[in-house]
């Protein structure tokens, strides 16, 4: 399931509806002022995550084998998704997969120290914040120049080769 939604992610951003949707994240008014069907747009977008989000919902409960309001809707979850994006870095594909697994290492590490696990994950999050805006995985895409998902359009003027 991870390769299918990371190739769907790829793709639908590379498509035309990728670079409708980075348009509208800069100006929807300016957008649909050039063409994009802001509402259909969004509707498709929506539509792909709850796809998603019903997925993974099916293959946690699969897992964990008992379906309760607690277990599915806790606080807890939202603020764990806020921290594998803000760790791994917003804006990028590769950034919360990075997140993701490094939460799951400060969980399994950090699992036994009860309460000062959420202490922990809070004050590693504000580290991170603080010390690198963009994530861990912005941090080193833009030291190193690396990027494994490039779905940033660039614009090579006549003059000019591409790399």
């Amino acid at each position: 399931m991870l390769v299918m939604v990371l190739a769907l992610v790829y793709v639908l951003l590379r498509s035309r509806y990728g670079l409708g949707l980075t348009a509208m994240r800069d100006s929807e008014t300016a957008s649909e002022s050039q063409g994009i069907a802001v509402r259909r747009t969004k509707l498709i977008v929506y539509l792909i995550s709850a796809v998603g989000c019903g997925l993974a919902g099916a293959l946690y409960f699969l897992n964990v084998l008992r379906i309760s309001p607690d277990a599915a809707f806790g606080v807890n979850w939202s603020a764990y998704i806020i921290f594998i994006v803000v760790i791994g870095g917003i804006g990028t594909i590769e950034g919360p997969i990075i997140g993701t697994l490094l939460y799951f290492v400060l969980r399994q590490f950090l699992g036994d120290f009860g309460t000062w696990y959420l202490i922990i994950l809070g004050s590693v999050a504000i580290i991170t914040m603080v010390k690198f805006p963009y994530g861990l995985w912005g941090y080193v895409a833009r030291r190193f120049d690396i990027q494994f998902f490039p779905v940033q359009r660039r614009i090579y003027f006549p003059s000019e080769t591409p790399e």
